[in-house]
């Protein structure tokens, strides 16, 4: 009765998705008699790897980071850089730093004034005029000011007003300190008024006494492109002094997960049902903490004050003193609580299956630990593809020539050209704009290389998503021809290859790099559309076609929708490739319709593994997440003096929650491709099998059991 049910079933089956898989004697699992497969996509891939090194060596030879690093004067020179003149000049210094107000600093992202490179910031309110009277020695003669003129100044008994007018020299200098490598006005406050250097007020050299507020506006416009550094900074110091616990954070979270998976090789079932309750409970905390940080602030001044009004904090701990911010925490953690438990409601029946399949998973990841392993070499080669492509992007960006514009205060028809500062002073800018400068702007270039520049890095782009998915293919392969070959063991492990993982990766790498090529590819593709809507996107924000709005909304949905397909198409492809040999169309072509054949099991089932498999994963690094929470906000009493004093506690808070969550997809990674590739032989496994003498079913015997199937040739236990 059971086989003649299971030919109705398959014969229902047959139809638009493909005959079912039909009984053969000789297969034994992963095929070992196999040949190459799509060789023209190895072939290019190895010819955009040459390409690839070429357009990095280009780049390391064209290139030059320190344009990212140091600060440059008004002639594109470095400061502080070591084998040039500014090599004892560390600091960037503005003539005038109230001509930084202008617009042009937003445009340019330059101030139209003059700038040098120096040893020290001035340390006191001294014009020219002064410095010129009192002569060549002392703290405020010429001889202290000429280190802020520019370099080739030399005739101290120039006239005051030539000095000037030629720009040699500063008008005045103001108390500094350094920021960011820049001397920026050293702005105190006491009893809530603004000073610079203990003054309301200064002359500024031209016979005019100016309020300091002046200064800071100017300061303010120069610093818009370093708060994000000084920020930067501030994480970077951060990260030096908590460093090693961060480290302990993740090791912490490594031992979690090793546990963890070492339980669910043995206490499958249990530990599944503790990490569902877990899970519920720690959520059901995180509610309740923010609860009462929500109750706390009540009544506290400045705690009703919305997100919106507040605005962007370069601090985020300003954002935990409002009481909206906690209640959009509890709303957020409340409707995850109520999706998971409506979930695990509607899925308690089909969850049973999923932990039987678990166990199975369990069970061939204990016949093949080294799988557990294997993700560190995937992440290596990941790391490696990310470290190519960042040092190829930062040097092409740097691989640009200095790019001088006329800077002009008042109207002129030159201002923001281009020129050239050897020949300026001679051409007839300057007779139609006497107070036209040409200063360095940026780094850029209009030569051939310099127009195909944003070609190069499209290619660093697409080349970089085609390699990483590649390494992850690769990797994929591999396990799913592992733990395939633990499947159709019919006695496990008896029948298993002695060394499963490495003949995978062998006939992965041997046979199959232009199939991986291929798959990887087509990814790749799709990624870098979805890199470009983006870019588009953001280039339409400021826009009011609301149409164009519209229409790219629904390309990257599409396209989002479409790279979750292909993801979801190559994963089980690759299945089918380590077990039958097959090129990567045929490969997805009968993947996908072997789980359209079973398109029931695979919605529920396979799922529902895949959510137990997250819920674990929740599980460990919200437990480290809470644990790094208490320890870096000084929580914890009893070790209260030995957490690091921070800038902003959510750094190393962060980090060891995305470290966690890397850590724990790692090894849990292994967990969910063992149960894909599982999965899929299983779906197999009852339509090429009916359970008779001639053709007992592989499955184990508890999945038997679920599956109300038997073999007639043994009793099930």
């Amino acid at each position: 009765m059971e086989g003649e049910a299971n030919s109705k079933e398959l014969d229902a089956a047959d139809g638009p998705y493909g005959t079912p898989q039909k009984y053969d004697p000789t297969f034994k699992g992963p095929i070992y008699d196999r040949s190459c497969t799509d060789v023209i996509c190895c072939i290019l891939l190895l010819v955009a790897i040459v390409g690839y090194v070429a357009v990095g060596v280009v780049a390391w030879t064209q290139g030059d980071p320190r344009k990212v690093i140091y600060p440059t004067d008004s002639r594109g020179q470095f400061c502080g850089q070591k084998g040039t003149p500014n090599e004892k000049k560390p600091f960037l210094f503005y003539f005038n730093i109230m001509k930084c107000a202008s617009p042009l600093v937003l445009l340019e992202f330059q101030c139209p004034t003059t700038q040098i490179c120096v040893e020290k910031c001035p340390d006191q309110y001294l014009t020219y005029l002064q410095a010129f009277g009192n002569g060549l020695s002392g703290p405020k003669g010429l001889q202290y000011y000429k280190q802020y003129c520019v370099p080739e100044f030399n005739d101290l008994k120039m006239s005051v007003p030539e000095v000037l007018k030629n720009r040699f020299c500063p008008a005045m200098l103001t108390p500094s300190k350094p920021l960011a490598r820049r001397c920026l006005p050293a702005i105190n406050t006491n009893k809530g008024v603004i000073m610079v250097g203990n003054a309301t007020t200064f002359n500024d050299g031209q016979g005019q006494t100016r309020n300091v507020t002046d200064l800071v506006e100017g300061a303010k416009k120069a610093n818009v492109v370093l708060e994000a550094r000084q920020v930067a900074m501030k994480i970077f110091e951060d990260y030096t002094v908590s460093w090693y616990w961060i480290i302990i954070g993740l090791v912490i979270s490594m031992v979690v997960s090793l546990i963890f998976i070492v339980l669910l090789r043995y206490l499958a079932g249990i530990m599944v049902w503790v990490m569902i309750v877990l899970v519920i409970l720690v959520l059901g905390y995180g509610i309740f903490h923010c609860y009462m940080e929500y109750a706390q602030l009540k009544g506290q001044a400045g705690s009703d004050v919305s997100i919106k009004d507040l605005g962007f904090q370069t601090d985020l701990r300003v954002y935990l003193h409002l009481r909206q911010t906690w209640l959009a925490f509890m709303i957020i953690l409340c409707i995850l609580e109520v999706i998971i438990i409506l979930l695990l409601i509607f899925l308690r029946k089909r969850i049973l299956i999923a932990i039987a399949l678990l166990k199975e998973a369990s069970r061939a990841v204990g016949h093949i630990m080294t799988s557990l392993l294997f993700p560190l070499c995937t992440f290596f080669l990941v790391c490696l593809c990310i470290a190519y492509w960042a040092s190829t992007a930062v040097f092409l960006s740097t691989s640009n020539e200095a790019v001088y514009k006329v800077f002009n205060e008042s109207e002129c028809s030159y201002a923001r050209m281009s020129c050239n500062p050897e020949t300026f002073n001679t051409s007839n800018i300057t007779k139609q704009c006497p107070d036209a400068r040409c200063l360095f702007a940026f780094y850029g270039g209009e030569t051939t290389y310099h127009k195909y520049l944003i070609i190069f890095q499209i290619y660093n782009v697409f080349m970089f998503f085609w390699l990483v998915n590649f390494v992850i293919a690769l990797g994929q392969v591999t396990l799913a021809g592992a733990f395939a070959s633990y499947y159709w063991a019919f006695k496990k492990p008896d029948d298993m290859p002695a060394f499963p993982l490495f003949s995978a990766f062998g006939r992965a790498l041997r046979y199959h790099t232009g199939s991986l090529a291929f798959g990887s590819l087509i990814l790749a593709i799709v990624q870098v559309i979805r890199v470009i809507l983006e870019y588009l996107d953001h280039r339409l924000k400021a826009a009011d076609n609301k149409f164009a709005k519209f229409l790219l909304a629904c390309l990257k949905c599409c396209f989002w929708c479409l790279e979750k397909f292909i993801k979801f198409l190559n994963r089980n492809a690759y299945i089918m490739i380590a077990i039958y040999g097959t090129n990567f169309c045929t490969s997805a072509r009968n993947a996908f319709f072997l789980l359209m054949r079973n398109i029931v099991r695979v919605a529920v089932l396979d799922k529902v593994t895949d959510f137990l498999l997250f819920l674990g994963k929740l599980l460990i690094v919200g437990s480290v997440g809470i644990l790094a929470f208490f320890f870096f906000s000084q929580r914890i009493k009893v070790i209260q003096d030995t957490a690091p004093s921070l800038n902003y506690y959510w750094v190393p808070i962060l980090t060891v929650v995305v470290g966690s969550y890397l850590i724990a997809h790692g090894f849990f990674s292994v967990y969910a491709m063992c149960v894909d590739t599982l999965f899929l032989c299983f779906l197999e496994d009852l339509e090429r099998n009916d359970g008779s003498t001639e053709k007992p079913y592989f499955m184990s015997s508890n999945l038997r059991r679920l599956m109300k199937k038997s073999n007639k040739t043994q009793e099930d236990a």
